[in-house]
């Protein structure tokens, strides 16, 4: 992908990955909209980027993302370049009773967000010259994590979304790649001082490097054992994950 000279839309913006992408290719002269629910986190982020634009959207409501994908496309009539980022992550037990809610809550976030905010901008992309979609996944959707089940199978979800996406658009100008990041320091699960995962600046700069390839699948060093695990031994090495997980001392 190139990574300068486009114009970006990015959900989930107003923090952790989202924004830490956000500002660096901001920094790298393309023009970068950020979205998402929390109108303060928007403006903040926004502010310490002079440039960057942002827009409210709830990406649980369908009409949120047409009337925003409608202002997009009318505001913004270059972009070329969108990040499905924003998604949610509980914590939950698979062999109790889940919470509809909790359900309900990820299902729409991770699963149905993503789809519908690429239906709404996926004609507009097809006339660009260079267009992409860039969904983030994680490498729970390839080792899912057991005390959070419904999130692990959403992304693994967006994985087989990409895919699919991917050879549908082979032969127009929209390229389809995939962010699977490991275990970052962010708000999720609040992991931001957690001293087993990734830093997200060091994350952050070592994903842009591999986004400025030619690669479908952007992966950091520290996500490819857990990506490359699938074969006859997945499900001794995902207990042996989760088991880990359960007791890391």
């Amino acid at each position: 992908m190139k990574l300068t000279g486009n114009t970006i839309f990015i959900t989930g913006g107003g923090s952790g990955i989202g924004r830490g992408l956000a500002e660096a290719l901001h920094t790298r002269g393309n023009q970068v909209i950020i979205a998402g629910r929390r109108a303060g986190r928007l403006t903040e982020v926004a502010s310490a980027n002079p440039g960057m634009g942002y827009i409210e959207l709830d990406i649980e409501n369908p009409a949120s993302i047409a009337s925003v994908a409608s202002k997009l496309i009318a505001q913004y009539p270059k972009l070329n370049v969108l990040i499905n980022n924003a998604g949610v992550m509980n914590i939950d037990d698979a062999s109790a009773t889940i919470d509809e809610k909790l359900l309900v809550t990820t299902l729409t976030t991770n699963v149905m967000g993503p789809i519908r905010m690429t239906s709404a901008l996926i004609e507009h992309l097809k006339r660009q010259n260079d267009a992409v979609i860039i969904n983030t996944s994680s490498v729970l959707g390839f080792v899912p994590l057991a005390m959070a089940a419904v999130y692990s199978a959403t992304k693994a979800f967006l994985h087989s979304y990409s895919m699919s996406l991917r050879f549908k658009l082979k032969d127009t100008p929209v390229k389809v790649l995939e962010i699977a990041p490991p275990w970052v320091q962010t708000d999720l699960l609040g992991s931001n001082n957690e001293s087993r995962a990734m830093p997200l600046a060091e994350f952050i700069d070592e994903t842009m490097q591999v986004l400025g390839t030619d690669v479908e699948e952007i992966l950091v060093e520290r996500a490819k054992p857990l990506r490359n695990n699938a074969g006859p031994a997945e499900a001794a090495f995902v207990n042996e994950f989760n088991d880990t997980m359960a007791n890391p001392d």
